[in-house]
């Protein structure tokens, strides 16, 4: 759940490198286990340790570390490609920010108890006004929508989350006000590596089933892993799997040599 981040923050204190083999692995046996430690470690844990204040990352990473689970609200229903043209709002009043809107596609949102939520608090300055905020689960105005019915990733759940003059403590910011779309731009381009290792991983299952298959049916008097033709479709596809790993591995070793 915390492979990168510091002991100091209940974390195992391994590199980015070793998160995105923990992805790999697991998304080869169980593609929805994968993409919930893809998140919880490329994006969410990410997010925290580096924008968050000391307060907290004790408060938080710890938790995360163990079973508390938490989802990245971006997308909106009408922002999704474009998702800095989001609409939910953040009003600042008093010691609290006042949360209006509705994300879309939140991943574990139905099992998630925290949510990193970006919103607009200065419209006017369009995806500059945007901030990103902590918000709990327990938290009055957090409503969570009807989980989606996919095509796959089945024990995954994908909702709506809905704010309704969701009120949120100041101190729940994450970072700087107006800093939240540069956040999220450099957590996700973090986060398209662990999706690259997901891809592998679910491949590589894929894969390691095919083979025996191709050894146990016959046709034509012959196991179909005998046939020449298949044999080339074998090796196309092992030499793929083999280079998307390679290209994986090497954006996240840059990553942790803080390399381009």
């Amino acid at each position: 759940m915390s492979v990168d981040v510091p002991l100091e923050y209940g974390g195992s204190g391994q590199t980015f490198f070793s998160s995105i083999l923990v992805i790999e692995e697991m998304s080869r046996i169980d593609a929805s286990v994968g993409l919930l430690l893809d998140l919880q470690n490329t994006l969410l844990n990410r997010l925290v340790l580096s924008c968050g204040t000391e307060e907290q990352k004790h408060d938080y990473l710890p938790r995360m570390a163990k079973n508390l689970v938490a989802s990245f609200c971006l997308s909106e229903p009408t922002s999704g490609s474009d998702a800095f043209a989001l609409k939910t709002t953040a009003k600042k009043q008093g010691d609290y920010y006042v949360l209006n809107g509705t994300k879309m596609w939140i991943s574990n949102a139905e099992i998630s108890g925290v949510y990193l939520v970006m919103a607009n608090t200065n419209p006017q300055a369009k995806h500059k006004g945007i901030s990103t905020f902590i918000v709990d689960r327990e938290t009055e105005g957090l409503r969570i929508g009807k989980r989606e019915n996919k095509l796959g990733l089945k024990a995954s759940s994908t909702c709506m989350v809905h704010f309704d003059d969701c009120k949120v403590p100041a101190k729940n910011l994450l970072g700087k006000e107006g800093e939240g779309y540069k956040y999220a731009i450099s957590m996700l381009n973090e986060g398209r590596i662990g999706i690259g290792a997901q891809m592998v991983g679910i491949c590589q299952g894929a894969f390691d089933k095919t083979i025996p298959y191709t050894k146990e049916r016959k046709q034509f008097g012959q196991r179909i892993f005998d046939f020449q033709g298949m044999q080339h479709q074998i090796a196309s596809l092992a030499t793929e799997i083999e280079a998307a790993r390679l290209l994986t591995y090497n954006a996240a070793r840059l990553r942790d040599a803080k390399l381009p």
